[in-house]
């Protein structure tokens, strides 16, 4: 194995930049996401991962076997947020997110940044602290789009 890649399951996975042609299959993944049903639609409804986020921001896939997608994070520098991460329904419970995050605590620490910021989903808030992240506030709902209030977390990088 290499330093970027672990077992999950039985499977090897591998994180790489994401690139331009990557776009319309991380746009699937997150409009499939289970996690977005329901009353937590609108929030993703006709939102697009473009070639322009990814050039713009460090975007980066979860890979398994056969280039599988297994989930993808997008890490804003200025200022230091976590701007998206979702794992593949398929994926779920394989250690892929703990993966994506200990990802992203080296490339936040390679850019001298000293925490990252993250304003969470409310179901996925119990993986953010556990995976060391802390709860400094609420961020109120924005309707239409957001209906309601979410967590804001900070994860510090040490």
């Amino acid at each position: 194995m290499t330093p970027n890649s672990r077992l999950a399951g039985a499977e090897e996975v591998r994180i790489r930049r994401a690139t331009a042609r990557d776009a319309k299959r991380l746009t699937k993944l997150m409009r499939r996401s289970r996690a977005y049903e329901g009353p937590y639609a609108p929030m993703i409804a006709g939102y697009r991962v473009g070639p322009d986020y990814i050039e713009t921001h460090r975007v980066f896939l979860a890979l398994g076997e056969d280039e599988r997608l297994l989930g993808f994070y997008a890490l804003v520098l200025s200022p230091p947020e976590l701007d998206l991460m979702f794992v593949a329904d398929a994926a779920q419970g394989l250690g892929i997110g703990r993966r994506m995050i200990e990802h992203l605590l080296g490339e936040a620490r390679d850019a001298g940044l000293a925490a990252v910021r993250i304003v969470a989903h409310p179901p996925a808030e119990g993986f953010y602290l556990s995976v060391g992240a802390k709860r400094i506030g609420t961020v109120s709902a924005n309707p239409p789009a957001v209906m309601w209030d979410r967590p804001e977390m900070v994860l510090p990088i040490d």
